[in-house]
């Protein structure tokens, strides 16, 4: 009998242990019941989500999740959500991951995502600086909240810029993370001049907008980042035997990946990537997914945004509440099932304290009728490493949730 699977991601659920949690971190501290019982009934272990040399950002972890091996394919964050907007790249677009942040006054990056910014205003802020800045070499698209695309255009434009990625450079100077070259082509120092200039002038038009008027956190500036060309992955099924995968996601970034490798998106509204997130409607539809698919990967944003905020209150809620309104109520309407596997882990750490993502390996935790239990009894960073799953790597975890050799 061919075994199926739900994978529960929860973005930027993995911590560091707490003084003000009595030295448990946040997942240990929690009430998650759900989660505990997958670890408790199954198996459990570490798996490397950021190998080396790349990128610590959610779709390098994701791809690796997967078993994408962003190591020898990562295509770059802005094509990835490209693909995920059905945005066609032609051999000369390098698309951009682009935020809408807020810079104070004096020159600091305060917000990342310009204070969550609803979709509503960025949409708008984004179709202003089309109407303003768009032409044949440059278009802007708008995207979830904060999260939208920058695309140019042309053979002059290059691909290889160093970039800072902003969520993890909070409270740091404009001055000290500007775009700059990757290498001493031409085309790199034109694309970084031009991205510098499209900048300034775009923050002085995002000053100037009557939407930022009077706004505590508005969205006074561009970030261009992670950039690439067309992605070209593997698809799903190749890997795997031919098997069918299904991602339930509300960002681009995880539906670009499920697109660009032949999974099934799966769409639920009032999915927001934040608290307010439609938590049964996910739910909901990984239970219907299952019977057609032979995994679902079913991803929630919000832990990983409490984390960027550093507001450890919210993070904890957003634990509890994945655990409550995802994991258990599909664990429950599944109960009966035969032939059902579910795993749980986060993609990557991000440290309350740090309010950015760390390399650290994740626990994750698997469970099923062909698992004999080990002997970890809740899902948890301190205890995960004794679990009989060890240290797990590259296609590690989906070829043992879905018992393929």
């Amino acid at each position: 009998m061919n075994r199926k699977a739900i994978i529960f991601l929860a973005d930027g659920m993995a911590d560091s242990p707490l003084e003000e949690l009595n030295g448990l971190t946040p997942l240990e501290y929690a009430h998650t019941p759900a989660m505990d019982d997958i670890a408790a009934s199954g198996v459990n272990g570490t798996f490397l989500t950021l190998p080396a040399g790349l990128p610590t950002s959610s779709d390098v972890a994701n791809m690796s999740v997967l078993g994408f091996h962003p190591e020898k394919n990562y295509p770059g964050r802005g094509p990835i959500e490209a693909v995920s907007q059905d945005i066609i790249l032609g051999p000369d677009d390098v698309a951009f991951r682009c935020n809408l942040v807020y810079v104070s006054p004096d020159g600091i990056l305060k917000d990342f995502s310009a204070g969550h910014i609803p979709d509503d205003r960025s949409h708008a802020l984004m179709e202003a600086l089309q109407q303003r800045f768009g032409n044949d070499e440059v278009s802007f698209h708008a995207g979830v909240s904060y999260r939208n695309l920058l695309v140019l255009h042309g053979k002059r434009f290059s691909e290889h810029v160093n970039y800072f990625k902003p969520d993890s450079s909070q409270e740091l100077p404009l001055a000290e993370l500007r775009l700059s070259p990757a290498d001493a082509t031409p085309e790199a120092a034109d694309t970084v001049k031009f991205l510098l200039d499209l900048e300034e002038a775009a923050a002085q038009f995002l000053a100037a907008h009557p939407l930022n008027a009077g706004v505590e956190v508005p969205a006074n500036r561009i970030w261009p980042w992670s950039p690439g060309r067309r992605p070209r992955l593997s698809r799903f099924s190749d890997v795997y035997s031919g098997r069918r995968g299904a991602i339930i996601s509300a960002v681009d970034v995880i539906k670009g990946i499920a697109k660009c490798t032949g999974m099934e998106v799966i769409d639920v509204p009032g999915a927001t990537g934040f608290l307010d997130t439609n938590y049964a409607g996910k739910a909901a539809a990984a239970i219907r997914a299952i019977r057609e698919f032979d995994l679902v990967y079913l991803h929630l944003e919000a832990i990983d945004e409490c984390s960027h905020i550093g507001d450890l209150k919210l993070k904890l809620r957003a634990i509890e509440e994945f655990d409550a309104k995802i994991v258990a109520p599909v664990l429950e309407a599944l109960r009966d099932e035969a032939g059902i596997n579910f795993a749980v882990l986060p993609d990557h750490p991000v440290p309350i304290k740090l309010r950015k993502h760390t390399t650290t390996p994740v626990p994750v935790a698997i469970r099923g009728a062909n698992f004999a239990p080990d002997q970890v009894k809740r899902f948890s960073e301190t205890d995960a490493p004794r679990g009989a799953l060890g240290f797990m790597k590259g296609e590690d975890i989906i070829r043992t949730a879905l018992e393929l050799p």
